[in-house]
């Protein structure tokens, strides 16, 4: 999707979205781009094509990275870091038992790394062991099985507020009855089933502090500006990079990175500076975010000195997929068009 500045107002949402329904998305904009030579500047998210077709039909145009993009790619690659550490920072919760998964997954790790030690390739790893290259190259770039370990993703439950009387009652008598915890903790107030408290216990999840966050969740509070967390979040979080160097440096460097989404002067130096430093951190997921930006630098440092965003084109984005919505299947692009128009 790309927002545009020109000095000819004939740059109608309708137009370009008949422009892209005519043809392949990135063909289509730079043919309608060649009809309207007035436009100056094109915010744009980070797709390559959409580049390189701005560049063969408006050379001179300024071209914008849209913020929103670029903070969703970081976004997507924090919780892929989150994920892959998940072994180091779930050691804060209850431990969990070994199962055949894990057991599955030390084997493969195995498997792959004795083949890439003989000098054999990640395609034909693949190929003997009958994994996609996708998989191959995930356990390859992982330097111990542990960092494939996945922490549990627990959800809320009935039993949660009785934690502090199970693990007060097990410390006391190890071997007391699931039945006798159910008819205590039915006492108190809770509504749920017996087959809900064994389960919660037979996972260990009574002898935990706090209920098993989920690396989507741990992801969320590390997105969010320190100053809307609330205090048990931000207390969490804090015990949470504790048990983890690399999770606390990649705390360090999303909110460094934040504040660079305020467009000011001197924003593109403060990125270089930002790259140099993830680039040094043991956090692959964000070097390839480094990456991607390096690739298309010209357009980020220009997304954060610049004011302009995608923001008004995406909301008739979102505007034009709920109008398709309420019409679909009765009727065409002509009424579609004119719809937009008159809302």
């Amino acid at each position: 999707m790309a927002a545009l500045t020109a000095s000819a107002s004939t740059c109608s949402p309708a137009r370009i979205a008949r422009s892209a329904q005519s043809g392949g998305g990135a063909d289509a904009l730079e043919a309608w781009l060649r009809t309207h030579p007035g436009v100056e500047i094109v915010c744009r998210d980070g797709s390559g094509a959409y580049g390189e077709a701005i560049r063969r039909a408006l050379p001179d145009a300024v071209q914008v990275s849209d913020r929103w993009h670029v903070w969703k790619n970081l976004c997507d690659k924090t919780l892929a870091e989150v994920r892959s550490h998940s072994s180091c920072w779930a050691t804060v919760n209850p431990a969990r038992p070994a199962g055949v998964r894990e057991q599955t997954t030390r084997e493969r790790w195995q498997q792959i790394h004795d083949l890439l030690d003989k000098g054999v390739g990640l395609l034909e790893c693949a190929r003997r062991l009958n994994l996609s290259l996708n998989t191959v190259k995930r356990y390859a770039r992982t330097r111990e099985p542990e960092a494939l370990r996945r922490a549990p993703r627990y959800r809320p439950t009935l039993v949660d507020p009785y934690r502090d009387h199970l693990r007060e009652r097990r410390a006391a008598e190890p071997a007391v009855p699931v039945l006798q915890l159910f008819r205590e903790i039915k006492e108190l107030g809770y509504t749920g089933s017996l087959n809900l408290l064994y389960r919660y216990i037979t996972q260990g999840r009574a002898e935990g502090d706090r209920p098993v966050i989920t690396p989507r969740r741990l992801a969320r509070l590390l997105l969010t500006r320190p100053d809307k967390l609330r205090e048990g979040d931000t207390r969490l979080l804090r015990e949470l990079t504790a048990a983890c160097p690399e999770l606390a440096e990649l705390v360090r460097l999303v909110r460094a990175f934040a504040e660079l989404l305020t467009p000011t002067e001197g924003n593109d130096a403060k990125l270089t500076t930002w790259i140099t430093v993830a680039r040094a951190a043991d956090l692959p997921h964000l070097h390839g975010f480094a990456n991607g930006l390096e690739l298309d630098r010209d357009a980020v440092n220009a997304g954060l000195t610049l004011p302009h965003h995608n923001g008004r084109t995406e909301g008739v984005n979102t505007r034009t997929k709920r109008i398709m919505r309420q019409m679909h299947g009765r009727a065409g692009f002509d009424l579609l068009r004119h719809r937009i128009l008159l809302q």
